[in-house]
């Protein structure tokens, strides 16, 4: 069953988060709100937030620009993964991901469909490891980031959650990037 071990220390990653939108500005984003609220009140620190429009270049820009800074370990984007027109943000961010979390869209439509039924279909959300840093796409309202934040996030982004969790491999993320050949290697 999993738990906390209040016998590990809690350890405070360093979240930036995204809201992509045409029609919000930073007044007027409650997800992104959301999502800083609660990043806050679990311990971790809100490294930069940002609003984009729904644009492919815009998204994949700002994100890639988190994935290169290495004081982010988190990248959480809220918005843009419907079905409409508008809708890019997955576009905008799987290319970037070196590994897919699949299930991480699995788990966020069984969260979703618990609460909302069969709209939970509507959503692309989507998440993925890229450069050492995590990212989770998440769709555009309180109620979606609250359920991603509340019944997946607070407990993978815990040291102390049990038996498993993002943040004890998060230093082997990128050791395939680090390790040097083998002697003698030919590839």
């Amino acid at each position: 069953m999993a738990d906390l071990d209040e016998t590990r220390q809690f350890v405070p990653l360093k979240i930036a988060v995204l809201t992509v939108s045409d029609t919000r500005d930073t007044t007027e984003d409650k997800s992104g709100a959301t999502l800083v609220e609660r990043i806050r009140n679990a311990g971790h620190v809100v490294a930069e937030r940002a609003l984009v429009k729904d644009d492919i270049n815009a998204i994949r820009q700002r994100v890639k620009a988190w994935i290169a800074d290495k004081f982010i370990d988190v990248v959480i984007t809220t918005g843009g993964t419907g079905f409409t027109g508008r809708d890019v943000t997955p576009e905008a961010v799987e290319p970037l991901f070196e590994k897919r979390m699949d299930g991480f869209a699995t788990l966020f439509l069984m969260v979703s469909h618990a609460k909302i039924g069969t709209s939970a279909i509507q959503t692309r959300a989507t998440a993925g490891v890229a450069g050492a840093t995590y990212i989770f796409c998440l769709p555009g309202s309180p109620g979606a980031c609250r359920d991603a934040w509340d019944e997946i996030l607070v407990h993978q982004l815990d040291y102390r959650y049990r038996p498993c969790n993002f943040v004890e491999i998060m230093p082997r993320l990128d050791e395939h990037l680090r390790r040097a050949k083998a002697k003698g290697a030919t590839v």
